[in-house]
């Protein structure tokens, strides 16, 4: 396209999303295989003090976090995050109820997209969330992406063409077997009744 790609982005965004989407084109995600989980539940712990546990939410501590730690690293971080960071509070109740009358404090007892769906919003929380989804299913988030590209009235056939074609040799016996799960009927079911032609048989080729 005879153009950078980082700089359109630039271009085409502001605000908070706009420094997730150029941190991630950075590449700068960390590949290490071990987990340690010391800094795990740290992790866990710089989430829940950056979010929930505070007034307001520091966006760019979620973005240091979800952007630069591995794969592996996180899914321990999202696991430390539900079960732990209820028994690392360290916060004067009575205090917080002082500033505010009737605040009632949210301990990390809770998933983490439920965090992020109650501090963010628009394209910061959809992007947040994405990271989360693939990183804990990678074959439950595709699945999601393709039974959106085809619900309600139309279909997205970038979408579809994009996931489907990008997939075919990594996982996509999983996502079609986490889809069947998720809405009660095959991927193949849902293109036959969403496309037609040979664009649907070229899918079909694919999907079976």
């Amino acid at each position: 396209y005879d153009s950078d790609l980082e700089r359109e982005v630039v271009g085409e965004t502001n605000g908070n999303f706009k420094r997730l989407t150029i941190s991630l084109l950075q590449g700068n995600r960390h590949e290490e295989k071990e987990v340690d989980l010391v800094l795990a539940k740290e992790d866990a712990i710089e989430l829940f003090n950056a979010g929930i546990n505070r007034f307001g939410t520091d966006e760019s501590k979620f973005n240091s976090i979800l952007v630069t730690r591995s794969y592996r690293h996180l899914k321990a971080v999202f696991a430390e995050y539900k079960v732990d960071a209820r028994r690392e509070l360290d916060v004067d109740i009575r205090t917080i109820l002082r500033w505010r009358k009737n605040y009632t404090i949210q301990t990390a007892g809770e998933d983490i997209e439920k965090s992020i769906k109650t501090e963010m919003t628009g394209e910061l929380e959809l992007g947040f969330l994405s990271i989360v989804k693939k990183i804990k299913n990678t074959a439950t988030y595709f699945a999601e992406e393709l039974y959106r590209s085809m619900k309600g009235l139309g279909t997205d056939d970038d979408q579809l063409i994009r996931v489907i074609v990008w997939r075919s040799e990594l996982d996509l016996v999983e996502i079609k077997g986490a889809f069947s799960s998720l809405y009660g009927k095959g991927l193949d079911e849902y293109i036959k009744e969403d496309t037609s032609g040979d664009f649907k048989q070229l899918l079909l080729a694919i999907v079976q």
